[in-house]
């Protein structure tokens, strides 16, 4: 249940009795909301006074539900905002990995050069063997916050685990967290406490119920600037790397008031299909998109096989424009 308190109820008075009710007490758009669990039905008889409206939901996807809110939110990134009525598909682009300067810079130089602003590159990797490339940690991330000095983008990279959640908040604009991590509440609740973007990829053995519902341990807790990324589930299928759900990018659109974005890159896990899923998520007419693109896939450190070159990169740019264009959207 989700409760619109008076006008007349201050900061102070409303977190009192959220306290008392055991509710998530959060200030958005000037009310004082309260947030109970789906369980409760009705208002509780010691607010009922108190209460200017309420919702009540038959699960726990409730702050982000559309029935609660029905316009998609805007969330800025960096200068852009996307979701509303922006019309905008941000591109978050960059490598797999941050590697060394030179290669990062490289990046920056063609995100630069082609007029896309968010930069992306991972620094902790949740690797599935102890044995592959783990990631430059702290010196990734002052490497991407230099890259943002330089060259005036905003900064998107992964959280593998909490304990470096306060570094990746402090160094980066866009908090992205991980397939493998969107279970770890350490990283959620810490997100919930800041207010920067949040960007959160759905598991690849998770239903969109909770998928939604780790959206909501951000929301609850105070921070409404949260994205939802679509990167592909693990199916039957073995010929790629996982299977992009595009029903389920349409069931969040129409269920949810949170933008959305998709991963085409890790969906496909091969360069060769990239350009042509690309091009169908345009056409669905989507938040945002995250590309990766390396100087030399070849020798690339983490997913080689799924990286496009930068000459690849800028022939998908160029077929993507008239797409967006098509169906109401501008690449940004």
């Amino acid at each position: 249940m989700i409760i619109h308190l008076k006008d007349t109820v201050s900061a102070s008075e409303a977190a009192k009795l959220a306290e008392d009710v055991k509710a998530f007490h959060l200030v958005s758009n000037g009310k004082n909301v309260l947030v109970l669990g789906s369980g409760v039905k009705e208002v509780p008889a010691s607010i009922e006074d108190k209460t200017a409206e309420h919702w009540v939901f038959p699960n726990d996807m409730q702050l982000a539900a559309r029935s609660y809110r029905n316009e998609t939110r805007t969330v800025k990134v960096g200068n852009v905002s996307i979701g509303g009525n922006t019309g905008n598909t941000l591109i978050i682009s960059g490598p797999c990995s941050v590697e060394s300067e030179e290669q990062i810079r490289q990046s920056a130089a063609l995100l630069k050069a082609n007029g896309l602003t968010s930069l992306r590159g991972g620094c902790y990797k949740p690797r599935t063997s102890p044995y592959s490339f783990q990631g430059m940690g702290l010196e990734g991330l002052k490497l991407l916050a230099k890259m943002r000095e330089e060259f005036g983008f905003t900064v998107v990279t992964e959280a593998r685990d909490a304990t470096h959640i306060d570094e990746i908040i402090e160094h980066a604009d866009v908090i992205q967290v991980g397939a493998k991590a969107m279970y770890d509440q350490g990283i959620l609740r810490a997100c919930a406490k800041t207010q920067k973007t949040v960007l959160i990829k759905r598991g690849f053995g998770t239903t969109l119920q909770e998928f939604v519902q780790a959206a909501e341990f951000v929301l609850s807790g105070g921070n409404e600037n949260v994205l939802l990324c679509e990167r592909g589930i693990r199916t039957f299928e073995t010929g790629t790397r996982f299977t992009l759900d595009l029903c389920g990018v349409e069931w969040l659109k129409h269920y949810t008031n949170l933008p959305v974005v998709l991963d085409p890159s890790h969906a496909m896990g091969y360069a060769y299909g990239v350009a042509g899923l690309t091009r169908a998520c345009v056409a669905l007419g989507v938040d945002g998109l995250l590309v990766e693109v390396h100087p030399n896939p070849k020798v690339a450190k983490s997913d080689a096989s799924q990286q496009l070159d930068h000459a690849q990169f800028e022939a998908l740019l160029s077929s993507i424009k008239p797409i967006a264009q098509t169906v109401g959207y501008n690449i940004v």
